[in-house]
């Protein structure tokens, strides 16, 4: 039996598609916005002259008043003022902030709060579909949608510390964009929106909320996040084969000691300038950010034994990881 084309029936179902993908945009938006609020920032300068000021996007977490946002939209603020959703303003303090992550949690004063539910970033799959709430040039409680179009990404902190398992996203994101959240069909927040590829359109990066809630849970409890120190400072360079081959390396790289801090655990274990690191205990170290990943809290007070190249020999040092100083804004 030959079938044949139904113009109308084609529509109808195009139209279904459109409705049910229109229903879950804003269906999302419904459930989310009360929560997401635009923050105008005085950023005191000192020895610049006048504050400046700025905006960003933010959102709460919980119905006592935390909101989370980025580190370089809400740090180092001399005052924070939040409009939300249904015009109240009200003024918030930073709670903790975490440059090497790019978030900040904030406490908004004002009763009455909706909130946002983090959802799983784990179970993101890519093609699924992602809203964008933010106040893009100040224009507050604007909505983008799209896809999510990457994941496992890699992007740096201002600080230069290394941010893993980002989101890539085409939901248009712009400037005052940043803090807000990326949420799936179920307005569930899946990511903090944070960058924008500036020479590219449509490939804006979010953090991931299992990141952000794991972040934000520490800076509401101790105002920072825990991270082991060691001591150096380095930078990643290429080994000779033979090298690789000699000591049967799993890298050919390693993290180069430019650097060692006085009364420092690098100090104590004896690690010296022009040391190569190429192994933290059994985890095999290739690169700077290798290394970083590996100085987690966990790793705080514990033992940890360091294979080094020191002059085409390798040698094992130890050292007992101290907490990361924090850093003075």
């Amino acid at each position: 039996m030959e079938s044949k084309w139904d113009p109308v029936g084609g529509a109808r179902a195009d139209d279904a598609l459109l409705d049910a993908y229109s229903a879950s945009v804003t269906g999302a938006v419904a459930r989310v916005a009360p929560a997401v609020a635009h923050l105008r920032i005085v950023d005191k300068r000192r020895g610049v002259g006048a504050d400046r000021e700025g905006s960003g996007s933010g959102f709460l977490i919980t119905p006592d008043g935390y909101l989370i946002t980025n580190s370089h939209v809400a740090g180092g603020a001399a005052s924070i003022e939040v409009t939300l959703s249904d015009g109240r303003t009200a003024s918030a303090e930073v709670v903790g902030d975490d440059p090497d992550s790019d978030l900040a949690v904030l406490k908004v004063a004002a009763p009455d709060l909706a909130w946002c539910r983090f959802g799983d970033s784990r179970k993101v799959r890519v093609g699924q579909i992602a809203v964008a709430i933010g106040s893009p040039y100040g224009f507050q409680h604007t909505v983008t949608a799209g896809i999510v179009s990457g994941l496992g990404r890699s992007m740096r902190a201002r600080t230069g510390r290394l941010l893993d398992n980002v989101l890539q996203t085409d939901a248009a994101l712009n400037p005052g964009n940043s803090g807000g959240p990326l949420v799936d069909a179920r307005g569930e927040v899946i990511g903090v929106n944070t960058a924008v590829v500036v020479a590219a359109q449509g490939i804006c990066f979010a953090i991931a909320s299992a990141t952000a809630e794991r972040v934000a849970v520490a800076l509401i409890r101790e105002g920072h996040v825990r991270r082991a120190w060691l001591g150096v400072g380095g930078e990643t360079v290429p080994l000779a084969r033979r090298i690789v081959r000699h000591f049967d390396l799993a890298r050919e790289s390693g993290v180069r000691v430019d650097l060692v801090e006085p009364s420092s655990p690098a100090t104590a274990a004896g690690l010296a300038r022009g040391d190569i690191i190429v192994a933290l205990d059994e985890t095999p170290i290739g690169d700077v950010d290798e290394l970083q990943r590996a100085l987690g809290a966990d790793a705080i007070g514990r033992r940890a034994v360091f294979r080094v190249l020191r002059r085409d020999t390798l040698v094992t040092l130890a050292a007992i990881l101290d907490e990361r100083r924090r850093r003075a804004r």
